[in-house]
């Protein structure tokens, strides 16, 4: 299968040439699209640098900071005209692991729509995290679940292979969400279409050589924007509106 990472970038220049790598070693075939933008730190040049060595590399360099939601938007539309049958995405700081890209692959291939990196079932998990942290981020997928009723346990992952043709049916370009909502958004869309949803389980692990890029205003947002859509549903169903 023609497999494709859309890597968003921001301020990773001692990630990404050594993760580049990293996919690449890990999936020969698989191209890469990394989404940089603008980062003062100059990922972009080190991107098209081992773009340049590596090959199967495309580097978007957008003129600023638009946010993860319109990163995966332009990046998915751009991959979405060029055939592929798996498009992949993951964080380039080696918060996920780019060995496992197989495995999403072969799910994918075994017949799955979308394939979630999962930190909340059997075998998955978190390291370095603080109690806090773990309890808001199960509480706020426990939450999701409950109000949306999606098939999944972490709808908040970014780690996820997606079949080209299911991301193609929703229309990405169609989405309005910003930040880790956007992620949220795309599960609801494609389950309310009867895609099949497969969770792998995965370990975290926090950000090894940078710092978080995740402020608070993001994740109270996120809550925000899931409760107003499950809200809508329930009125919608209420109604006999679709």
């Amino acid at each position: 299968m023609r497999s494709v990472v859309v890597l968003p970038t921001y301020n990773e220049a001692e990630n990404i040439e050594p993760f580049l790598r990293a996919v690449r070693d890990a999936s020969p075939t698989t191209e890469i699209l990394v989404v940089d933008d603008n980062s003062p730190d100059g990922t972009g040049a080190l991107a098209d640098a081992a773009a340049a060595e590596l090959g199967q590399i495309e580097v978007l360099h957008r003129p600023g900071k638009q946010g993860l939601g319109s990163a995966y938007r332009e990046g998915f539309s751009r991959v979405l005209d060029h055939n592929y049958d798996v498009i992949i995405s993951m964080d380039a700081d080696f918060s996920h692991d780019p060995t496992r890209i197989p495995e999403f692959i072969q799910c994918i291939d075994d017949g799955a729509d979308i394939v979630i990196g999962s930190r909340y079932v059997t075998g998955g998990g978190t390291t370095d995290w603080p109690i806090h942290r773990q309890l808001l981020s199960r509480w706020g997928n426990a939450y999701t679940r409950s109000i949306l009723g999606v098939p999944a346990r972490d709808c908040t992952s970014g780690y996820r292979a997606y079949r080209a043709s299911s991301l193609a049916a929703i229309d990405p370009t169609k989405t309005s969400a910003e930040g880790y909502a956007f992620l949220t958004e795309l599960v609801l869309k494609l389950s309310r279409e009867g895609a099949s949803v497969v969770e792998l389980p995965i370990i975290f692990r926090d950000r090894t050589r940078a710092t978080s890029k995740i402020p608070g205003r993001i994740i109270v947002e996120s809550m925000l924007l899931v409760t107003r859509w499950g809200v809508s549903d329930r009125v919608k169903r209420v109604t006999g509106r679709r």
